[in-house]
């Protein structure tokens, strides 16, 4: 069938929104309409260069729609079911999803921008357009895995689901699995993007105490305030990691999360916890991208 699709051939140019060829769905393989879909700044990461890609691609990864075909063996989900994507798709047999951590799933071994045959479905005047992570959810319609759908109530407005996709679970998920924060304690939050307000939403969802948000722009800082942070630092106009541990006391936070993805900030939110805290780097860098830290800090049990 046709679908249209923007598509990056090129690092540092604009996408081409074009028609294209979408193959069937295969074995275990669902077609989805594709109704609402975010923006992310990973996507401009490939779209700049900082993360290297293979091309052309159709990009997008957090999006909502409607099941329209499915193919041989699916499961899950049927025709006409709403769905949000998964980027990161989990098979619950590998010794990893056995175990409870199927974010580290064995289908993450497999190239994230093909399917599990190592072929695409979208196809324009013969050429493979890859996946972005196997989602391709800047175009109309797309094929992904059946563990790449999430069925979802249909009457969960779509143009917001979407955003649970990537921004939500993004943000909220290393609170509540990787860092599990408990009640009381006290977290910073480098970086109040879409993701980063999510990390604050779910400490305060947790009964996090102190929570304090950290970003340049006052306007963020603002809205982080809404979504519960209970401190705020501009680091445009002050020492972050000297505030951060002076708002917390005891000589920093108790968790401390970068959803930026720079050295400066990785190395500031590191450096805002106490002996014994934790700091959760989220944010996607730049490849090649290096942190300089003083390995004396792992010696009084910083994590």
């Amino acid at each position: 069938m046709k679908a249209t699709a923007a598509v990056l051939y090129e690092v540092k140019k604009p996408l081409v929104i074009e028609d294209v060829e979408l193959l069937d769905p295969g074995p275990h393989e669902v077609q989805v309409r594709w109704v609402a879909n975010g923006v992310c700044h990973s996507d401009y990461h490939l779209m700049s260069g900082d993360v290297p890609h293979p091309l052309p691609v159709v990009l997008g990864h957090e999006a909502a729609g409607v099941v329209e075909r499915v193919g041989p063996g699916v499961e899950s989900v049927k025709v006409g079911d709403h769905v949000c994507s998964s980027y990161i798709p989990s098979c619950g047999k590998c010794a990893y999803c056995i175990g409870g951590q199927p974010t580290m799933c064995a289908l993450r071994d497999k190239p994230r921008w093909l399917m599990l045959d190592g072929t695409t479905r979208f196809r324009k005047n013969g050429t493979s357009l890859n996946h972005y992570l196997q989602v391709a959810g800047f175009a109309t319609h797309s094929v992904l895995m059946e563990e790449s759908v999430i069925p979802i109530r249909k009457d969960a407005p779509l143009d917001v689901v979407c955003l649970v996709s990537c921004g939500v679970l993004a943000g909220a998920g290393p609170v509540f699995n990787r860092a599990k924060v408990p009640p009381g304690a006290s977290v910073a939050v480098w970086g109040c993007g879409g993701v980063g307000l999510n990390t604050i939403q779910a400490a305060r969802l947790v009964g996090a105490g102190k929570i304090i948000a950290v970003d340049v722009m006052p306007q963020k800082l603002a809205w982080a305030e809404e979504f519960g942070a209970t401190d705020v630092v501009n680091a445009a106009t002050e020492d972050p990691v000297a505030r951060v541990q002076a708002i917390a006391g005891g000589g920093g936070v108790d968790f401390a999360f970068e959803l930026v993805g720079t050295q400066t900030t990785i190395e500031q939110a590191v450096l805002a916890t106490h002996r014994g805290g934790t700091a959760v780097v989220v944010g996607v860098c730049p490849a090649g991208t290096k942190i300089s830290l003083d390995p004396a800090l792992f010696l009084s049990s910083t994590s």
